[in-house]
Protein backbone atom coordinates (compact mmCIF):
# COMPACT_ATOMS: atom_id res chain seq x y z
CA UNK A 1 0.00 0.00 0.00
CA UNK A 2 1.01 3.37 -0.89
CA UNK A 3 2.77 5.88 2.23
CA UNK A 4 0.90 9.40 2.35
CA UNK A 5 2.38 11.60 4.52
CA UNK A 6 -0.03 14.02 6.05
CA UNK A 7 2.21 17.36 6.69
CA UNK A 8 1.23 19.78 9.59
CA UNK A 9 2.99 23.06 8.56
CA UNK A 10 2.47 25.56 11.06
CA UNK A 11 5.08 25.61 13.44
CA UNK A 12 3.95 28.56 16.17
CA UNK A 13 2.88 27.56 19.68
CA UNK A 14 -1.47 27.66 20.13
CA UNK A 15 -1.03 26.57 16.52
CA UNK A 16 -4.96 25.49 15.60
CA UNK A 17 -3.33 23.77 12.26
CA UNK A 18 -2.56 20.08 14.60
CA UNK A 19 -6.67 20.26 15.25
CA UNK A 20 -7.23 20.34 11.19
CA UNK A 21 -4.96 17.78 10.95
CA UNK A 22 -6.24 15.22 13.01
CA UNK A 23 -9.41 15.95 11.21
CA UNK A 24 -7.58 15.06 8.27
CA UNK A 25 -6.17 12.04 9.54
CA UNK A 26 -8.79 10.49 10.36
CA UNK A 27 -10.65 10.72 6.84
CA UNK A 28 -7.18 9.56 5.44
CA UNK A 29 -7.34 6.16 7.68
CA UNK A 30 -10.63 5.98 7.09
CA UNK A 31 -10.15 6.17 3.27
CA UNK A 32 -8.53 3.26 3.35
CA UNK A 33 -6.17 3.66 0.04
CA UNK A 34 -2.70 4.79 1.42
CA UNK A 35 -0.90 4.09 4.50
CA UNK A 36 -0.80 7.16 6.81
CA UNK A 37 2.13 8.75 8.55
CA UNK A 38 1.67 11.84 10.35
CA UNK A 39 4.54 14.65 10.29
CA UNK A 40 4.56 17.81 12.11
CA UNK A 41 7.04 20.32 10.90
CA UNK A 42 7.21 21.33 14.69
CA UNK A 43 8.55 18.22 15.43
CA UNK A 44 11.35 17.75 12.34
CA UNK A 45 12.09 21.21 13.58
CA UNK A 46 14.69 22.01 10.63
CA UNK A 47 16.48 25.41 11.28
CA UNK A 48 16.22 27.72 7.58
CA UNK A 49 17.94 26.26 4.98
CA UNK A 50 21.56 25.55 5.88
CA UNK A 51 23.03 23.29 3.22
CA UNK A 52 26.26 24.39 1.57
CA UNK A 53 25.08 22.60 -1.69
CA UNK A 54 21.98 22.93 -4.26
CA UNK A 55 19.62 20.24 -3.07
CA UNK A 56 19.86 18.48 -6.53
CA UNK A 57 22.75 16.87 -5.67
CA UNK A 58 21.86 15.51 -2.78
CA UNK A 59 24.94 15.91 -0.70
CA UNK A 60 23.79 16.76 2.73
CA UNK A 61 26.16 17.68 5.29
CA UNK A 62 23.77 18.16 8.33
CA UNK A 63 21.97 15.21 9.94
CA UNK A 64 18.82 16.91 10.08
CA UNK A 65 18.89 17.31 6.37
CA UNK A 66 19.37 13.56 6.11
CA UNK A 67 16.60 12.45 8.36
CA UNK A 68 14.26 14.67 6.53
CA UNK A 69 15.26 13.63 3.11
CA UNK A 70 14.80 9.96 4.32
CA UNK A 71 11.89 10.19 5.42
CA UNK A 72 10.30 12.18 2.58
CA UNK A 73 12.42 9.92 0.30
CA UNK A 74 9.67 6.86 1.63
CA UNK A 75 6.64 8.36 1.20
CA UNK A 76 4.54 7.78 -2.14
CA UNK A 77 2.28 11.19 -1.88
CA UNK A 78 2.10 14.25 0.40
CA UNK A 79 -1.05 16.09 2.05
CA UNK A 80 0.29 19.52 3.48
CA UNK A 81 -2.55 20.54 5.70
CA UNK A 82 -1.45 24.46 5.85
CA UNK A 83 -2.74 27.82 7.02
CA UNK A 84 -2.20 31.13 4.96
CA UNK A 85 0.06 33.57 6.02
CA UNK A 86 0.08 37.05 5.09
CA UNK A 87 -1.99 36.06 1.52
CA UNK A 88 0.44 33.50 1.35
CA UNK A 89 2.52 30.25 2.14
CA UNK A 90 3.90 29.67 5.64
CA UNK A 91 7.78 29.62 5.67
CA UNK A 92 8.22 26.79 7.80
CA UNK A 93 6.72 24.56 4.52
CA UNK A 94 8.00 26.61 1.50
CA UNK A 95 11.66 25.69 3.97
CA UNK A 96 10.69 22.62 4.28
CA UNK A 97 10.63 22.03 0.73
CA UNK A 98 13.96 23.89 -0.20
CA UNK A 99 15.98 22.07 1.87
CA UNK A 100 15.56 18.70 -0.82
CA UNK A 101 14.95 18.49 -4.61
CA UNK A 102 14.46 14.73 -5.99
CA UNK A 103 12.96 13.34 -2.94
CA UNK A 104 9.69 14.98 -3.66
CA UNK A 105 9.49 14.18 -7.09
CA UNK A 106 6.47 12.53 -9.06
CA UNK A 107 4.87 12.35 -6.14
CA UNK A 108 0.73 13.22 -5.79
CA UNK A 109 0.37 16.19 -3.44
CA UNK A 110 -2.91 17.26 -1.76
CA UNK A 111 -3.53 20.13 0.31
CA UNK A 112 -6.22 21.34 3.45
CA UNK A 113 -5.79 24.45 3.44
CA UNK A 114 -7.44 26.70 6.12
CA UNK A 115 -8.13 30.37 7.18
CA UNK A 116 -10.20 33.45 7.16
CA UNK A 117 -12.56 34.48 3.97
CA UNK A 118 -9.96 32.53 1.61
CA UNK A 119 -9.78 29.23 3.29
CA UNK A 120 -6.10 29.36 2.63
CA UNK A 121 -6.95 28.75 -1.19
CA UNK A 122 -3.81 32.01 -1.89
CA UNK A 123 -1.38 30.20 0.63
CA UNK A 124 -2.37 27.03 -2.04
CA UNK A 125 -2.02 28.72 -5.05
CA UNK A 126 1.59 30.34 -4.56
CA UNK A 127 2.55 27.27 -3.63
CA UNK A 128 1.38 25.34 -6.69
CA UNK A 129 4.15 27.15 -8.08
CA UNK A 130 7.12 26.13 -5.62
CA UNK A 131 5.79 22.81 -5.45
CA UNK A 132 6.04 22.36 -9.20
CA UNK A 133 9.59 23.60 -9.69
CA UNK A 134 10.67 20.22 -7.25
CA UNK A 135 8.09 18.19 -9.65
CA UNK A 136 5.65 17.37 -7.05
CA UNK A 137 1.97 17.20 -8.26
CA UNK A 138 -0.46 19.29 -6.95
CA UNK A 139 -4.10 17.86 -7.13
CA UNK A 140 -6.98 20.10 -8.62
CA UNK A 141 -9.04 18.62 -5.71
CA UNK A 142 -8.42 20.03 -2.47
CA UNK A 143 -10.22 20.66 0.91
CA UNK A 144 -10.65 24.33 1.82
CA UNK A 145 -11.90 25.50 5.06
CA UNK A 146 -12.81 29.24 5.63
CA UNK A 147 -13.63 30.68 8.61
CA UNK A 148 -12.34 26.98 10.11
CA UNK A 149 -12.37 28.27 14.00
CA UNK A 150 -16.06 28.46 13.98
CA UNK A 151 -15.72 24.45 13.77
CA UNK A 152 -13.83 24.36 16.58
CA UNK A 153 -16.16 22.69 19.88
CA UNK A 154 -15.49 24.86 22.06
CA UNK A 155 -15.84 22.44 25.43
CA UNK A 156 -13.42 19.51 23.72
CA UNK A 157 -11.44 21.35 21.16
CA UNK A 158 -12.12 18.70 18.66
CA UNK A 159 -12.47 20.15 14.93
CA UNK A 160 -15.84 19.86 13.41
CA UNK A 161 -16.20 20.85 10.08
CA UNK A 162 -19.32 20.19 7.85
CA UNK A 163 -19.74 16.97 6.22
CA UNK A 164 -19.27 18.70 2.66
CA UNK A 165 -15.58 18.63 4.11
CA UNK A 166 -15.55 15.28 4.41
CA UNK A 167 -16.51 15.03 0.92
CA UNK A 168 -13.94 17.19 -0.66
CA UNK A 169 -11.64 14.82 1.69
CA UNK A 170 -12.56 11.21 0.00
CA UNK A 171 -12.52 12.85 -3.72
CA UNK A 172 -8.74 14.91 -2.89
CA UNK A 173 -7.62 10.85 -1.74
CA UNK A 174 -9.44 9.46 -4.17
CA UNK A 175 -8.01 11.30 -7.45
CA UNK A 176 -4.80 10.94 -5.28
CA UNK A 177 -4.39 6.91 -5.26
CA UNK A 178 -4.84 7.25 -9.40
CA UNK A 179 -2.03 10.09 -9.86
CA UNK A 180 0.08 7.54 -7.24
CA UNK A 181 -0.42 4.48 -9.61
CA UNK A 182 0.43 6.26 -13.10
CA UNK A 183 3.52 8.32 -11.48
CA UNK A 184 5.05 4.68 -9.49
CA UNK A 185 6.49 4.58 -12.94
CA UNK A 186 8.39 8.04 -13.42
CA UNK A 187 9.65 7.61 -9.52
CA UNK A 188 11.29 4.08 -10.84
CA UNK A 189 12.80 5.69 -13.70
CA UNK A 190 14.54 8.69 -11.69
Amino acid sequence: MPLLQVVTVATREHRMGRRVAEWFLSRARAHGGFEIEDVDLAEVALPMFDEPKHPRFGQYEHAHTKAWSERVARADAFVFVTPEYNFGAPPSLVNAIDYLNKEWAYKPLGFVSYGGVSGGTRAVQMLKQIVSAVRLVPMVEAVHLPFFTQYVDQPTGDFRPPEVQADAAKAMLDEMVRWEGALRALRKDG
